[in-house]
């Protein structure tokens, strides 16, 4: 299958604990990059060096990892495999690898006295390859799961996916990794995946709530337990600028698949990747196209995270 790694320069690797419920997953670049952040309980580190107004031009990996904001420990690893192998911005004294990373909230999954550590993301990176990404409950999405109205108990599995194409000349990838307090959808706006009654029907949790509100006799979803993180890429010669609009463009696949979404109780994060050698302006019509085709990848992305 079409995956991430379809963009050429791109590796990816996961560490998985299964005993422990949670895990991480690397992209290796380096790369342009930029984000959008549309979830209200994020865990992040080092987003600022995203911005087009940073000094720092490119950034080495990205992270994705479980553990909360326990699991921002891995990125140690993650700079530290990077450092033994001269990768990184040079500040004079040293190579300071750049390695922005935002976590979901798997804690209670497995294992409590486990979470992600520089240890798991060195290994993500011993296992990061430019072959198609392992999908379903690997890496960051080992300890994902969706549908939490009625808690966990009554959730599905979440996980990860991904998905590729080619358009307007240059290849576009997503990974997501999925760990939604809401439902995922269909493209026929059908619940694939989500919370479900006594019955084991879906609740349809976007309905529940508008009808009956959070409370409603389904108790209450642990405040920043869930998000969707999510990484589109291509090798068009995007600025940081134009990644941002890639960015933003591509996070509208989350409201289409994911409902409800951007909740108070959800760190949402896209991230956006540039494999280009070098930077150029182009005009907006291309850029839309690869906004389409981003949204497109990461629409199947999302529901091969909950279906593979």
């Amino acid at each position: 299958m079409p995956s991430l790694t379809l963009v050429p320069g791109l590796r990816v690797g996961h560490a998985t604990d299964r005993e422990a419920g949670t895990g991480c997953t690397v992209v290796l670049g380096p790369f342009r990059a930029a984000c959008d952040v549309r979830g209200l309980a994020t865990g992040t580190r080092e987003l600022d060096a995203l911005s087009p107004r940073h000094l720092v031009p490119s950034v080495d990996a990205i992270l994705l990892t479980g553990g909360s904001a326990f699991g921002l420990n891995a990125a140690a690893g993650v700079m530290a495999w990077l450092e033994e192998r001269g990768a990184g911005f040079e500040t004079g004294f040293a190579r300071v690898p750049i390695v922005p990373a935002a976590v979901i909230y798997d804690l209670g999954t497995g294992r409590a006295d486990v979470r992600p550590d520089a240890a798991m993301g060195r290994a993500a990176c011993e296992a990061a390859a430019s072959a198609p990404v392992a999908e379903g409950r690997v890496g960051a999405g080992t300890g994902a799961s969706v549908g939490k109205l009625r808690g966990h108990a009554a959730a599905m599995p979440g996980g990860l996916g991904s998905w590729a194409l080619e358009a307007v000349g240059f290849r576009v990838g997503a990974l997501a990794v999925v760990n939604a307090m809401g439902d995922v959808l269909g493209a026929d706006g059908r619940i694939v995946a989500g919370a479900r009654g006594e019955d084991g029907a879906f609740l349809d949790t976007a309905r529940v709530l508008r009808e009956v509100g959070l409370g409603g006799g389904f108790g209450r979803p642990a405040p920043a337990g869930n998000t969707t993180l999510a990484v589109v890429a291509t090798d068009a010669p995007l600025t940081r600028t134009a990644l941002e609009s890639l960015a933003r463009m591509a996070g509208t696949a989350l409201a289409r698949r994911i409902s409800p979404v951007n909740t108070p109780f959800d760190g949402d994060v896209v991230f956006a990747l540039s494999t280009a050698a070098e930077a150029a302006e182009l005009p907006p019509p291309t850029l839309l196209s690869l906004g389409a085709a981003a949204s497109y990848a990461l629409e199947q992305a999302i529901e091969r995270a909950v279906t593979v």
